[in-house]
């Protein structure tokens, strides 16, 4: 077995977000470059852990790595500032196991 390899930072933690998106999906449509736009300088920061909609386009599923509840990267987040979230349920969250190489990630 390969041993795990860690890249955090110290003090820090899992957060997810579990977003809800506005009936309006024009709204979300329209923020959308910029929130993706977001979220890949989270990601280049090593903030972001995984994102993605959910299939069913009722909102999205965020894994951020942050010090605290990561309400300040909600907060900066195009979606939340242009009203595309309706509602955002942030958890602290620990990974007991994990497999990489069925997370397949798509720009």
């Amino acid at each position: 077995m390969r041993p795990t390899v860690r890249i955090t930072q110290p003090g820090s933690m899992k957060v997810v977000n579990y977003a809800t998106y506005t009936p309006v999906p024009e709204k979300v449509a329209a923020l959308r470059p910029a929130h993706r736009e977001y979220m890949t300088r989270l990601l280049t920061d090593g903030r972001l852990v995984a994102c993605g909609p959910f299939a069913d386009g009722s909102g999205a599923l965020f894994i951020y790595e942050a010090a605290s509840l990561a309400e300040e990267i909600v907060a900066a987040d195009p979606y939340q500032i242009g009203g595309a979230f309706a509602q955002c349920r942030l958890s602290p969250w620990e990974i007991i196991k994990a497999n990489p190489a069925l997370i397949p990630a798509t720009p």
